[in-house]
């Protein structure tokens, strides 16, 4: 007789039933009311319930690490981890949600043995819901900045110290007194070295805002910090670079008339952070013009490319996308279009340019890399945030190694992850042409599991068209209605398959003194 071992089956299948149950307790529980409770009573429930979310976190933590143990993200098509947190559970700090795994659950190493947390007092705080995941955090950034030179028992101190005083103090008050125990541990610096440093160095540009704008912030190093100084004495002093004064001088103020670059710094009334923006901006664009970027990028010129509609171009309205992902307004698209090399991209028709290649080449051509952009705007996997400077070009009708041809019509922008996740295997992915709807002509992505009619296009790169699709008015409020627009215009009958690629500012050849066009001299 057989004899099957049904333990993880029945362990797995009371998980499942369990949280079952939960999910129906969590239904009774919204649906009840607090109304017969006295204050003190209403009091209590708001901490329990507290409680209950922050063990429920502890708990979360260690369901992400069965999903990293078996990479079993790859079932849900998700490339790795870190995505599979993004895109399937929406954490909004992936990297710092996986920083807490690390840190607070038990962990195997190399030989199979079971290790106990880096942070177990800060994980015990956590598993009994008398710290939350800020707390967490908070603890975990001054770990983070303890010198690798301290002794491990002196750290493992300063980790039970902070998560003692974690259960009555604020998130706020955890990094307060972190200063304090870092100061104590390292009270003259000695102990800071060039491992330390390189271990915090970073730069990390944010999301934009509504207003388009970006938030830019890093630790420098102290050679870096130097070298950003030197640049900002030079690039930043008044009255250089102002975008507002069109006589105000460019680049450096290396041979310039001292009175010109006088007159310019009375006139500047920008503060010394928008000075240093602006010094900013300057040095990037002469990067950009020098040729420092080299004269290719994934088959693209290194500047700044822009995908956008004629329609928007003609009325002057709506936000641009380029192939780094950043959104444009209107305003600063029609300056960088000024001195733009354009690009047109009819879909419904194409222009004399190589487009078809067929079995001649394996890799697409810049002018199908242009079409390509205008298209999709970045990665064409479902939901996939990767923009089009860093995406491959993928032969989605047919690979390559298949019998795929390089033609415009059958190639499809994909990030490396998911251009290696397409296959015939049950956690990967399929690529299909959409025939009908307003994605026509564009390729879909389902996992293999799917049924074949669930194609899915990324709109992310594409929000005018996800708009469009629910309806939403996207034209500004102060524009004027659309029997009142100007009407001398010729109207294209496919303008909505039509979208100019502007390239601002064609590459020259570097010199030996990085000069703007202005500064040049024959």
């Amino acid at each position: 007789m057989t004899v099957t071992d049904t333990s993880e089956t029945d362990t797995v299948s009371v998980l499942e039933a369990n949280y079952a149950a939960l999910e129906q307790l969590l239904d009774e529980i919204a649906a009840g009311s607090s109304d017969a409770c006295g204050d003190a009573v209403v009091a209590e429930l708001a901490e329990r319930h507290e409680r209950a979310v922050r063990r429920m976190e502890s708990i979360g933590n260690r369901r992400i690490l069965d999903v990293s143990d078996r990479d079993a993200f790859r079932v849900s098509g998700s490339k790795n981890l870190t995505d599979y947190l993004s895109t399937r559970l929406r954490i909004t700090r992936p990297r710092r949600r996986l920083r807490a795994v690390q840190h607070l659950e038990a962990m195997h190493s190399m030989t199979g043995e079971l290790l106990p947390p880096r942070a177990p007092n800060t994980a015990a705080g956590l598993a009994d819901g008398h710290l939350g995941a800020e707390h967490a955090d908070a603890i975990l950034d001054v770990l983070a900045k303890v010198p690798a030179a301290v002794d491990p028992a002196e750290t493992a101190k300063a980790e039970t110290a902070l998560a003692t005083e974690a259960r009555r103090l604020t998130p706020r008050e955890i990094t307060q007194l972190g200063v304090r125990i870092l100061a104590y541990l390292d009270p003259d610096g000695t102990l800071t070295d060039d491992r330390d440093r390189a271990r915090h160095r970073k730069l990390s540009l944010g999301s934009q805002d509504a207003q388009l704008m970006s938030t830019l912030s890093g630790t420098l190093d102290p050679t870096t910090r130097a070298l950003f100084e030197v640049v900002l004495a030079a690039w930043a002093a008044p009255g250089m670079n102002n975008p507002d004064d069109e006589s105000s001088p460019r680049g450096d103020h290396t041979d310039i008339d001292p009175d010109l670059l006088r007159d310019a710094a009375d006139r500047d009334t920008r503060s010394v952070a928008q000075r240093n923006h602006d010094a900013l901006k300057a040095l990037l664009q002469c990067a950009a013009d020098g040729g420092l970027l080299g004269a290719s990028h994934r088959g693209l010129p290194p500047h700044i490319i822009i995908s956008i509609t004629e329609q928007q171009l003609r009325e002057r309205a709506g936000v641009a996308h380029t192939t780094t992902g950043t959104d444009l307004p209107i305003t600063d698209v029609l300056t960088l279009a000024a001195n733009a090399q354009m690009h047109l991209a009819v879909f419904d028709n194409h222009t004399g340019e190589p487009l078809f290649l067929g079995r001649a080449h394996r890799l697409a051509s810049q002018a199908q890399r242009f079409i390509l952009f205008a298209q999709y705007g970045g990665c064409g996997a479902t939901d996939c945030p990767t923009p089009y400077a860093h995406s491959e070009i993928h032969h989605a009708d047919k690979d390559w190694a298949d019998g795929g041809t390089t033609d415009a019509n059958h190639l499809a922008p994909a990030c490396g992850p998911h251009n290696r996740a397409v296959g015939p295997k049950p956690d990967q992915w399929t690529t299909e042409k959409i025939t009908t709807g307003p994605d026509r002509g564009r390729y879909g992505w389902r996992r293999n599991t799917d049924p074949p009619d669930q194609l899915h296009a990324n709109h992310r790169h594409r929000i005018r068209d996800l708009l469009d699709q629910h309806g939403v008015d996207h034209l500004r409020a102060e524009d004027p209605q659309p029997d009142q627009r100007p009407t001398s215009a010729p109207t294209s009958s496919v303008e909505h398959r039509l979208a100019l690629v502007l390239i601002d500012h064609i590459p020259r050849p570097m010199t030996t003194q990085i000069m703007w066009p202005s500064q040049q001299r024959t």
